[in-house]
């Protein structure tokens, strides 16, 4: 062929500028987008020779990817279909015409290759121009007695095309790299990307060799080998019924090589109607920590990694898993890196979001006692999902678990009908008791314990808003924390005791207690209890507690009351004696000493006395005892 120049089909002169400024958001892409491409033609070349189309052996089809730091290039070279001058023309020269869709359309339905082709995006090529100052072809087609093509472009729509000396197959792209770009003829940087993008494309890619040591005899012999530096064959490309347990795990460890614990379990995902959907989703342990980590699901697009920031892809509540998902489905702009919401990603979706219940409700069924032994690690993850999607919420609800103190478990439902006998208050509405730290709120616990009360434990950080969504679905239950209140008020079945201080006895007293409180953050309350309650108690306010948390994490109208000043409840137990002795305690003094002390009790149990009045405290409490 005769040396030939043209101008690449575009709409504008400034096309390569554009390319280099906006096409892509990180220039590292170009690389993705290369070895794509040398993925798709070697791809293509399988497809052919299983159809006959391709005469020979087909051999040795390994990607190489190389860096040369003096010469300023990095080269990428497949084994693949290769392109004939025409094909170049067509399919270089002519921005966003994309040779892969015409191929799938072509070969769809002769060949399971033909769908694997992870091209269709037309401007994939020219993501080169971002980090090179002149980009070079050479090429030569499987097609018998096909001329060897060479192309040159410097950056501007002019372009050479001629003769080229390649004498295999396939196709070999050079990239001259500009100056402000330098920072990719780092060998860490090449080799960092590959294993970015490239980890699990389905064609093996050699970057540069390795050094291996090799006992022979009793010598250690240094050798080079070829450093492959993806898996071709990733678990979630392949049937469940293939895959052990052990197999799903070293999966997960090649996905997260710094992560030593174990996956609770896996969900494998291999939908082929109506959209194309594979995958494997991990449950990670969570425990009490809400790490929404948007960067822990990977999306793949025919094994090419695309993003791992799938919040348009996935609900949120989803992100709290590990794994990978992969669909040529999903659309995508031009540079492959932000989803587009239609109705197929909604769709998708929605069946991640099936799947993961159909799961969970599975290993509720099937085992329950291994599933509660899982429970603490699954709650805030159900949590979320519940509070995140309706649909959700109506499918854990069958599997979403309550634990008590003493370590049962009980559903919903089961919970509403153990408790209904005795914890159903006098205006006929089931109070469901509960603390979030039973240590430090084992007082109030073991109180309720004593009348024969369930509590529940609940303490995950998303406690205040599940359990606002719980009573607006269930308008005849209320959750009441341990300590917001005494217990015979929590569940308040009768009218209160008769109480021994009259109505000025406690009017005079109030403004005694309240002068020896530290702060004003503490309402005096009275109360007729029984004589065996203590005699002072701090009580935090359930309503104003919960907006406050609710706050924490944003979201309802807790903004509002959130803003609001912490604010707990001293009650007074007015049947006690030792407030009857201080109410007939004629010296002033000595009638603050008792009340002071009494209320210091009361606030260091609940770990609210600090700073110089702890220290008092416990200087006089040694005075006291040692009088």
């Amino acid at each position: 062929m005769n040396t030939q120049t043209g101008k690449i089909n575009v709409q504008t002169e400034n096309i390569f500028p554009i390319i280099k400024k906006f096409l892509y958001s990180d220039h590292e892409i170009f690389l993705r987008e290369l070895v794509s491409n040398a993925v798709d033609a070697t791809q293509k070349l399988k497809a052919l020779s299983a159809l006959g189309e391709a005469k020979g052996e087909i051999g040795d089809t390994t990607i190489e990817v190389s860096v040369d730091k003096d010469a300023k290039t990095i080269t990428i070279a497949d084994k693949g279909i290769g392109m004939t001058a025409e094909e170049i023309e067509k399919y270089i020269t002519q921005i966003a015409f994309s040779g892969a869709t015409e191929f799938i359309d072509k070969y769809k339905d002769k060949t399971p290759e033909a769908g694997a082709i992870i091209g269709h995006f037309g401007l994939g090529f020219y993501s080169a121009f971002m980090v090179a100052k002149r980009v070079e072809i050479f090429s030569l087609s499987y097609k018998e007695n096909a001329e060897a093509v060479h192309w040159s472009c410097e950056g501007s729509p002019e372009y050479i095309i001629e003769k080229g000396d390649k004498s295999e197959r396939g196709t070999t792209i050079v990239l001259h790299i500009a100056e402000d770009s330098e920072e990719f003829l780092e060998q860490s940087r090449i080799e960092n990307l590959l294993k970015k993008y490239c980890k699990f494309l389905p064609v093996s890619i050699k970057f540069g060799t390795r050094k291996e040591y090799n006992t022979v005899d009793e010598k250690e012999v240094e050798t080079e080998v070829d450093n492959i530096i993806n898996n071709t064959s990733p678990a979630w490309t392949r049937k469940p019924s293939e895959l052990k347990e052990e197999d799903y795990k070293a999966f997960y460890h090649e996905l997260y090589p710094m992560n030593f614990e174990e996956p609770l379990f896996h969900i494998h995902l291999n939908v082929d109607y109506p959209f194309n959907l594979t995958g494997i989703l991990f449950f990670p342990k969570l425990k009490k920590t809400l790490e929404v980590q948007k960067d822990k699901i990977q999306l793949y697009c025919n094994q090419v990694f695309v993003t791992d920031s799938v919040e348009n892809i996935v609900p949120d509540f989803l992100t709290l898993l590990r794994g990978v998902i992969d669909s040529p489905d999903i659309p995508l702009n031009v540079s492959r890196s932000y989803l587009q919401a239609d109705a197929n990603v909604k769709k998708i979706s929605g069946h991640i979001t099936k799947k993961v219940a159909d799961k969970l409700e599975e290993l509720y069924k099937n085992d329950r006692k291994d599933y509660e032994s899982k429970w603490d690690d699954l709650k805030i993850f159900i949590q979320y999902g519940m509070l995140a999607e309706e649909k959700f919420y109506e499918r854990a609800s069958k599997f979403n678990l309550f634990k008590n103190t003493k370590g049962e478990y009980y559903t919903f439902e089961e919970l509403s009908n153990k408790l209904k006998p005795l914890q159903t208050n006098k205006d006929n509405k089931l109070i469901v008791l509960y603390t979030n730290n039973a240590s430090e709120q084992h007082a109030f616990v073991e109180k309720a314990l004593e009348k024969g009360y369930e509590v529940m434990v609940m303490d995950s950080p998303l406690e205040a808003h599940f359990i606002d969504l719980l009573e607006r679905k269930n308008s005849d239950v209320s959750f009441a924390r341990i300590d917001s209140n005494t217990i015979d008020k929590l569940i308040n079945k009768e009218d209160a005791l008769p109480s021994r201080l009259s109505e000025k006895e406690q009017n005079d007293l109030k403004p005694v207690i309240e002068g020896v409180l530290p702060d004003k953050k503490f309402a005096v309350v009275f109360e007729s209890l029984s004589q065996d309650d203590q005699p002072m108690q701090i009580t935090n306010p359930e309503f104003m507690r919960r907006m406050k948390e609710m706050q924490a994490l944003g979201g309802g109208m807790s903004g509002f009351y959130g803003s609001m000043p912490e604010m707990y409840n001293l009650v007074v137990n007015s049947n006690h004696a030792l407030i009857n002795k201080a109410v007939k305690e004629s010296d002033e003094n000595k009638k603050k000493e008792i009340l002071k002390q009494a209320s210091d009790l009361a606030l260091l149990s609940q770990n609210l006395l600090k700073g110089e009045d702890l220290t008092k405290f416990i200087k006089r409490s040694f005075e006291i005892i040692t009088q």
